[in-house]
């Protein structure tokens, strides 16, 4: 058994879950300062109930003023060391519960860093891509790439009204009913909300189209420093003949893109 194989991985294991292991920290160190402070509590009751019972067979002092004042004192000096164990359980349970939330916080802006600086490198792929094969080529690979989506996860039974089309979104994997002109006119939609209010958000757009929001959706979404707001389309067929619409954003939604406006 190598145990320093065994010690390098409970380390590496650590230092992954840290926020998790803070945060557990953090909770129970919560109990079990409310427990400390209950029993220092009692404790201090019987203990200034004898120093009540000794202050009442001592002669009279002072005014009532500098009697409350002798109290007070009288009651610190005599209760204060009962609650050092619950104050030492607080003050390191908010230091486990204020360093976990600056991991996660460092982490989450190096995750940003990292996602924004590989969505550059797929633009710049995907606009190389174009330049070499030219933009028919790019989007016959388009469509291939929705084609193959769609025989993984075929849209089942959806009833069509009028001028509606079978449409994939590729970021949630789901399908719902529109065209291409209602489309195009949430596009515009979510770029006149750019103009005016610098940010959208990804349900915003979802409303635009008739999709529900999910968990998420409020939490990402783009920012007029991303410029346009546009999505891609392609065409597919699905196992019954109909033809299916597929939306691509042009640019990635991001998380707490609303935190610097």
């Amino acid at each position: 058994m190598d145990i320093g194989a065994i010690v390098s991985r409970a380390r590496k294991a650590a230092a992954d879950n840290t926020p998790t292991i803070l945060t557990a920290i953090g909770v129970t160190g919560t109990i079990a300062t409310a427990i400390l402070a209950s029993k220092a509590s009692f404790k201090a009751a019987d203990v200034l109930l004898d120093v009540e019972a000794g202050l009442k067979d001592q002669e009279a002092y002072g005014d009532e003023v500098e009697k409350k004042d002798f109290d007070f004192r009288c009651k610190l000096e005599n209760t204060w060391k009962l609650y050092i164990p619950a104050v030492t359980t607080g003050a390191v349970t908010v230091a486990c519960i204020v360093t976990a939330n600056h991991v996660s916080n460092r982490r989450a802006a190096a995750l940003a860093t990292a996602y924004s600086i590989s969505q550059e490198a797929f633009r710049e792929y995907k606009g190389k891509v174009v330049e070499k094969i030219g933009e028919k080529k790019e989007q016959a690979v388009r469509d291939e790439i929705t084609q193959d989506r769609v025989n993984a996860n075929p849209p089942g039974n959806i009833i069509l009204v009028g001028d509606e089309v079978v449409c994939l979104d590729r970021y949630s994997g789901r399908y719902f009913k529109s065209n291409h002109a209602a489309i195009r006119e949430a596009v515009t939609d979510i770029n006149w909300k750019l103009i005016h209010e610098n940010y959208a958000s990804l349900t915003d757009f979802w409303d635009k189209l008739g999709l529900p929001s999910t968990t998420d959706s409020d939490e990402v979404g783009w920012t007029i420093e991303d410029g346009k707001f546009d999505v891609q389309l392609s065409g597919a067929i699905s196992e019954d003949g109909k033809p299916v619409l597929a939306i691509e954003f042009r640019t990635m939604p991001v998380r707490s893109y609303y935190k610097n406006h």
